[in-house]
């Protein structure tokens, strides 16, 4: 019997040793994942004050030491690469919180100007820091902002004359303009954000 139980406890701390690791393992790339988003958090904000800062500014934003940061992207290109995935999931996310879907083309067009401009920081990274912008982002090709496009001119809502890949780039080039106004110190950010939407609303709205 002392036997039988000797060997069942012996299974048992074989078990508890197997499924030990797998948490072990989770709570280390949790960890790894944490800091790795840290430093690309970091990354946005530092280069969204100064486009050319040193990784070395970078790790201090982050609060981790440089030999840290070249762990997770040993080169800079590493590091920019990383932004630029970043700030594309960000205008991704920005996209879906417009609702594109809902009410007149031209309303869902606006709104996916205001939630753009929302992202301050994420914009300046994409217009000014070089490399983090290149022709296989998608900024450019938002299939379902053309949609909201194109259903704002079958609406009326939107001037049928303006082909929706013009309006896109209108609305990033009010964007550019709008984000360069504020870090130049010319406007607040809020009366920025009502020009380029006033400006938007005006462009491309339906003249009847």
């Amino acid at each position: 019997m002392e036997q039988h139980c000797s060997i069942l406890v012996k299974r048992i701390s074989r078990m508890d040793l197997v499924y030990a690791a797998p948490v072990e393992h989770v709570e280390e790339t949790g960890a790894r994942e944490r800091t790795r988003r840290a430093i690309l958090d970091a990354a946005v904000a530092t280069f969204a004050k100064s486009p050319n800062a040193s990784l070395t500014e970078v790790a201090e934003k982050a609060r981790v030491g440089r030999t840290t940061l070249h762990r997770y992207f040993p080169e800079r290109s590493d590091l920019i690469t990383a932004v630029g995935r970043l700030t594309e999931q960000a205008v991704a996310d920005a996209s879906k919180r417009a609702r594109l879907a809902d009410g007149t083309g031209l309303d869902a067009v606006l709104r996916l100007c205001q939630e753009y401009f929302e992202l301050s920081d994420v914009l300046t990274v994409i217009f000014f820091t070089s490399g983090v912008y290149d022709e296989t982002t998608s900024y450019l090709s938002d299939d379902d902002a053309i949609a909201a496009i194109e259903r704002g001119r079958d609406d009326s809502s939107i001037d049928a004359a303006l082909d929706a890949s013009w309006i896109l780039n209108m609305m990033w080039a009010l964007l550019y303009a709008a984000v360069d106004h504020v870090n130049r110190g010319s406007a607040g950010r809020m009366h920025a954000q009502t020009q380029a939407l006033t400006s938007l609303r005006k462009a491309i709205g339906s003249p009847g």
